[in-house]
């Protein structure tokens, strides 16, 4: 402990007598770069993962409203369970889920629900980023009781 100690300070008196003074400001222009990209790095990251969850959150109301409606109503349920995915993206995060497409599916017998894609907004110049979100299940039936 006492060497590295002996050492440090050995280093910076050196340091000191040689004019290393502005070696500060040559790490800090060399630094400051890395430092303004991590930082954009986070903010694109945040609106990456945010744009995501709004486009799940709408996939999935789209899909709910699908499974509800598709039983009764076997032509218009895709005209709601677009509206419905629409208005969630509207009301979340319009300036966040850019250019949303927003398809209806059906898999199979029985299974309905909702796919978006959409384009996340960049921080960097041409960094394009998008989204994709699908939400689907099985379309309630109402029985009456007794059939």
């Amino acid at each position: 402990m006492r060497r590295l100690r002996g050492f440090v300070r050995r280093r910076v008196e050196a340091a000191s007598t040689r004019g290393e003074s502005g070696m500060t400001a040559v790490e800090f222009v060399l630094l400051t770069p890395v430092l303004f990209f991590m930082i954009f790095a986070t903010v694109q990251f945040a609106l990456y993962f945010f744009a995501d969850h709004v486009a799940q959150a709408a996939a999935q109301a789209g899909a709910r409203k699908a499974r509800a409606t598709a039983d009764e109503n076997a032509g218009g349920w895709r005209g709601e369970a677009r509206d419905v995915a629409d208005a969630y993206i509207r009301q979340l995060g319009p300036k966040l889920v850019l250019n949303p497409a927003v398809k209806t599916i059906e898999q199979g017998q029985g299974t309905v629900g909702v796919e978006i894609t959409a384009k996340v907004p960049s921080v960097f110049p041409g960094f394009h980023m998008t989204v994709h979100a699908q939400s689907a299940g099985p379309v309630e039936r109402f029985v009456e009781e007794g059939e």
